[in-house]
């Protein structure tokens, strides 16, 4: 089957905000490695650090096949919305929707460039199944948070747990009296 043409002006429009959108994973893991807090710290951080390190190459990655196509790359990024959570439950959801946001952003760029440049072809399908990979992996992540994250927020609290719930229940039986 012969290829059909390119689409540049969209390539590169797409291209550019592929750069913006991983220049903010950049940034957006870079802060979750810094807010993680509790046991797991330490591999969760790794993770974390690893995965800004890879939005980075893949945004160069982007930008190189955006200054190939005769674009030019931007200086901006993506916007980044601070949820002010920083739960590693938090951390991971947000870090599943970011995925999720980048993959949408890979298969419209596939649907531009497939059947029209084998090379762009395979980038938009390697990307895609290397977001889909981060995918499972924080699915997984997830699974396990929620077995281990703590029933109360120390930092916040005047009183024990237990204190709370006794009142919590004295209260609940006043109303039904």
């Amino acid at each position: 089957m012969p290829l059909q043409d390119l689409n540049v002006k969209k390539a590169q429009k797409l291209l550019s905000r592929i750069m913006e959108f991983e220049l903010a994973g950049v940034v957006r893991y870079t802060h979750y490695s810094l807010m993680v807090a509790g046991p797991n710290r330490i591999p969760i951080v790794a993770f974390m650090k690893a995965q800004a390190s890879e939005s980075l190459l893949h945004a160069q990655q982007a930008g190189e096949i955006l200054t190939g196509l005769g674009g030019h790359p931007t200086l901006t990024i993506a916007q980044i919305p601070e949820s002010y959570q920083h739960s590693v439950k938090d951390i991971l959801e947000e870090s599943l929707a970011h995925e999720r946001s980048a993959l949408t952003l890979y298969k419209e760029f596939l649907d531009v460039v497939e059947d029209r440049s084998v090379y762009l072809e395979e980038f938009a399908r390697t990307q895609i199944a290397q977001e889909e990979m981060h995918g499972l992996e924080v699915r997984k992540m997830l699974r396990d948070v929620a077995v281990t994250a703590p029933d109360f927020d120390l930092g916040h609290h005047d009183e024990p747990p237990r204190e709370k719930k006794k009142k919590k229940k004295k209260k609940d039986k006043q109303r039904k009296a």
